[in-house]
């Protein structure tokens, strides 16, 4: 597992920060931890996930988004739909279609790295990336 920095963010002309990104998995299958863990640092920046699902016969995967501090203690960390960006939950979400999942990852909760656990993962193909602003 990799641990990839994404807060060294590059600065354009007009003085605009562009976001990082790193990629958490690229078709990942199986009931596993993402592939790489991303580090947003220590400024607490908000985040937008991306999770792009191809299936199979009867797919279905439970996601958790989970935080660290030090790599070794992991929870559930807050998110939220694009669709109600103030409505916050910690809860595992499944998947059961092939498509796109997109969450908010709301700035200033105390987690410096971040991952997602697959469970229960039957026919389901997951690549997801993360992008820190």
């Amino acid at each position: 597992m990799a641990t990839l920095a994404v807060y060294n963010r590059d600065q354009v002309p007009g003085g605009y920060l562009l976001p990082s990104t790193a990629n958490l998995s690229t078709a990942q299958t199986g009931n596993v931890v993402s592939t790489n863990v991303a580090d947003r640092g220590a400024a607490q920046a908000a985040c937008f996930l991306s999770i792009a699902s191809t299936v199979g016969a009867t797919p279905t995967v439970t996601v958790a988004i989970q935080g660290s501090a030090d790599l070794s203690n992991w929870w559930s960390i807050p998110w939220a739909d694009l669709a109600t960006p103030t409505t916050l939950s910690v809860a595992t979400f499944a998947i059961t279609t092939a498509t796109t999942t997109n969450k908010i990852l709301l700035a200033g909760y105390p987690w410096r790295y971040l991952r997602l656990n697959y469970t229960g993962n039957t026919n389901v193909t997951l690549t997801a990336d993360v992008w820190v602003f």
